[in-house]
């Protein structure tokens, strides 16, 4: 290989040797608990991701209204054992209960049926899975599992029947509190605003990383001979 000029392909030979020994540190497991780089940002970004998903104590006054309004609606699991499951939470939460194999024919007072899967939901987003454990018998994240699949059918259900108020805070219930509290289960939460100074290092650092790289390979390329040019304007006879 004919090198051209030799500065600026030594330049580049530092770049992607300093680039290479940094990504070394990065793989290695130096950033406590035995996580490398990736893993410590990713739990990082986790816990933010979850500080900043909160919106139950939003949902649970949002759902006040709710309160004394009455609802039915039909609804099929997938699974009989699933429906048997979910019939049992709905009693639980004071529904009235009818169960035909798959078929959940349920009614009862809206509020207050949202409400203890709210509580449900709050409890598993705070990790803790024992209180539902005490209460049903069975894991939390089953619990939430068997909350979310009879929310999605209801949710189907009463837009299917014109009922579109009932329809969104069902919804509501399930995008904002059911599923993050599954999702998160088990990760610590954090606000951003504790957590602002490495946040920020960390996004300065990938900006300047991917161009550490970028001039690495540049600087080689053009150490060798490679370079790139505008294109003469081809002139119009």
């Amino acid at each position: 290989m004919l090198i051209e000029n030799k500065k600026t392909f030594y330049l580049g030979v530092l770049y992607a040797i300093s680039f290479l020994g940094v990504l070394t540190l990065i793989f290695s497991p130096i950033f406590g608990d035995g996580r490398n780089g990736l893993v410590f940002s990713d739990d990082m970004f986790n816990k933010l991701s979850k500080g900043s998903s909160y919106f139950i104590p939003k949902i649970i006054k949002g759902n006040e209204k709710n309160m004394g309004k009455q609802f039915s609606v039909t609804i099929l699991l997938d699974k009989p054992e699933d429906a048997q499951k979910a019939a049992e939470q709905f009693k639980k939460a004071g529904s009235e209960v009818q169960l035909d194999a798959g078929t959940l024919k349920l009614s009862g007072d809206l509020g207050k049926t949202l409400a203890a899967i709210l509580k449900d939901a709050d409890s598993m987003f705070n990790n803790n899975s024992d209180k539902l454990k005490a209460d049903y018998g069975y894991d939390g994240k089953e619990v939430l599992n068997y909350w979310w699949q009879a929310l999605s059918k209801m949710d189907k259900a009463l837009k299917k029947d014109g009922k579109i108020e009932e329809s969104k805070e069902v919804g509501a219930v399930m995008k904002k509190a059911v599923e993050p509290a599954y999702n998160f289960y088990g990760i610590e939460s954090q606000q951003v605003s504790d957590k602002i100074g490495i946040m920020s290092g960390l996004l300065v650092f990938y900006v300047i990383y991917t161009m550490w790289w970028g001039f690495a390979i540049y600087f080689l390329f053009e150490g060798i001979g490679f370079t790139m040019k505008k294109a003469k304007v081809k002139q119009e006879l």
